[in-house]
């Protein structure tokens, strides 16, 4: 049977509006006029050595940055297009560690309620919504560590980002994630044992299954392995996994080219982690010195998720307006306290800080939180930014292609409204963004 005429035009209108709308969008990224861009800003940040290069300047040949510095010393080839950057400061790309696309606040959705409730097809969507958001406020790569019980949807969204389908920032994916039986959400405790609900995460029980689900998840296409080394018990946060179970993970992740990342809280599970060759803790709020200082003579890096500790207490404490930034000392929470102190503890220590906010928890296009988190924890904001920069891409093994400006390097560059390294708040004001050579923002 022929499909009614009206239902033709109206599937006609839709097709038509969509594809305008994509047309007009901003954030589909725009070609540089011409080979080359030059971009001077009031400043370049130098993440390296942690200082800023007044009167500098960066040009950009396709997709890297063919050189950098003095803006009188660098060579001007025919046909290239200018972008003047007045009273900004040029920085790499920033880098997130630690985020969820598939996610959104909890105050608006429990995490039961979205896992549960929220069609696939839907989160989806909402993934490639919320990529655009973080990366035009400034975040041009994020290592997205779970689907949270959406599958493989994460590998679709990387790649559409990566084939220009959509805009967003370089993804790097975990997939499904790696928990021990009965220790990841939803339940067991709190639903009808007799359900079967959709796991957060894979399940598994010894090291035969561990190494099955680190084969799976690496023949889809998995960039890294996350695993729940921890989780809440009756005894509260406590290791799942045992440093043998933990060590075979490692050994089949690493077989397979993959790093690690391991979430834990607590001491032991922690501890187990850094033992097992995980690269990375995340959270990581009950570290104690002797495991700080573990992790810095193995060169692990902490993500301590402060504005997800804080997002946590804001939502469920019941104190109206939350925790802010400028909370005094004696009235944090005591969740927010302890995620402050480990990340001191850490600096002491010697360990390695980077940044990796968890966002998704908080919502996406807000992951300026982080810096300043990390910064009431006691970092500067050079070495806030630091963590966002050249730290993260040294901890991703992406060193010399993104985290610096300097000539080779992929061309992700964030233009930021003032000076950063002298009031951090200024990460707030992104006015210009580009990722692989394409403007996706600009003044």
């Amino acid at each position: 049977m022929r499909e009614p005429r009206y239902r033709r035009l109206f599937g006609a209108l839709i097709f038509f509006i969509v594809c305008a709308l994509a047309a007009a969008s901003p954030g589909a990224g725009q070609k540089v006029d011409g080979p080359h861009t030059l971009i001077v800003p009031e400043s370049v940040f130098d993440a390296a050595g942690g200082e800023l290069r007044q009167g500098w300047a960066v040009l950009v040949a396709g997709n890297r940055i063919e050189s950098v510095g003095p803006v009188e010393e660098l060579e001007m080839p025919a046909g290239l297009r200018r972008i003047e950057l007045p009273g900004a400061t040029l920085l790499p790309g920033l880098i997130d560690a630690h985020s969820h696309l598939f996610l959104h606040p909890y105050d608006e959705t429990l995490w039961d309620d979205q896992v549960l409730k929220e069609s696939r097809a839907y989160r989806t969507l909402m993934a490639g919504v919320n990529a655009e958001r973080n990366l035009l406020a400034g975040f041009t790569l994020l290592r997205d560590l779970g689907s949270e019980g959406a599958g493989w949807a994460d590998l679709g969204v990387r790649d559409a980002i990566a084939d220009g389908l959509i805009p967003g920032p370089r993804m790097l994916t975990a997939t499904l994630a790696i928990a021990a039986t009965a220790s990841y959400a939803p339940g067991p405790r709190g639903w009808d044992p007799d359900l079967h609900l959709p796991p957060g995460a894979q399940m598994v029980t010894g090291e035969t299954e561990i190494r099955r689900a680190v084969r799976e998840q690496a023949g889809h296409g998995a960039d890294v392995i996350k695993v729940y080394a921890d989780f809440r018990r009756a005894v509260g946060t406590a290791p799942t996994f045992t440093l043998a179970e933990l060590e075979a993970l490692v050994d089949e992740a690493t077989a397979a080219g993959l790093p690690v990342a391991a979430h834990a809280s607590s001491p032991e599970g922690m501890r187990r982690s850094v033992l097992a060759g995980a690269r990375t803790i995340e959270h990581g709020s009950g570290g104690t010195p002797e495991v700080f200082r573990l992790m810095a003579e193995r060169g692990v890096v902490l993500y301590p998720t402060l504005a997800a500790s804080a997002a946590y207490d804001e939502y469920f404490s019941g104190r109206d307006g939350g925790w802010e930034l400028d909370t005094p000392e004696a009235f944090l929470s005591p969740r927010i306290a302890r995620s402050l102190a480990a990340v001191r503890d850490a600096i002491d220590a010697g360990a390695l800080v980077g940044l990796g906010s968890d966002v998704g928890v908080f919502p996406h296009g807000e992951i300026w939180r982080e810096l300043a988190w990390l910064v009431r924890a006691g970092l500067t904001p050079v070495q806030a930014l630091q963590a966002a920069t050249i730290v993260n891409a040294r901890a991703l093994g992406l060193e010399g292609e993104v985290g610096e400006i300097w000539q080779g390097a992929l061309a992700d560059l964030v233009a930021v409204d003032g000076d950063p390294t002298a009031g951090i708040e200024a990460i707030r004001d992104v006015v210009f963004v580009m990722k692989d050579g394409r403007v996706y923002l600009e003044p």
